[in-house]
């Protein structure tokens, strides 16, 4: 399907989420994707990360290039093995097979908006150092 001009409200797009032992508990909405969306060569979408226990994304990886804006929150995202403060107005990229993982601090979620080099998020292959566990 040819690109064309998308306007996507967050609210009106559905929550995915993993929830297991070696991705952790992260929920998102992916707005831009070219397998959901008249759009191409950038995959789009909001995640929140919590404080909770196991609430973090656990250390991944993926072939693409990958930007955090942080909209709102406070949070720590490790990358290679090296820890950066986040709050609101910071932006972090994250090349492309690099090890990485965000977790909240604090009482507010850690929201960000992040961004994939990739036409489709289905194109994103994620990389845990544990197998990730089947819902059963």
């Amino acid at each position: 399907m040819p690109s064309k001009p998308c306007i996507v409200n967050t609210d009106d797009i559905a929550e995915e989420a993993w929830d297991d032992p070696a991705r952790g508990r992260v929920t998102w909405r992916t707005l831009l994707s070219g397998d959901r969306t008249r759009s191409e060569a950038l995959t789009i979408g909001v995640t929140e990360v919590t404080e909770q226990a196991g609430a973090e994304a656990k250390p991944h990886r993926h072939a693409q290039h990958e930007a955090y804006y942080v909209l709102s929150g406070r949070g720590v995202l490790t990358v290679s093995d090296e820890a950066h403060d986040l709050s609101p107005g910071v932006t972090a990229f994250i090349p492309g097979g690099a090890w990485h993982a965000a977790r909240g601090l604090g009482a507010e979620p850690l929201r960000l908006l992040y961004v994939f080099a990739a036409d489709s998020f289905s194109d994103v292959i994620y990389e845990f150092p544990e197998p990730a566990v089947a819902p059963q």
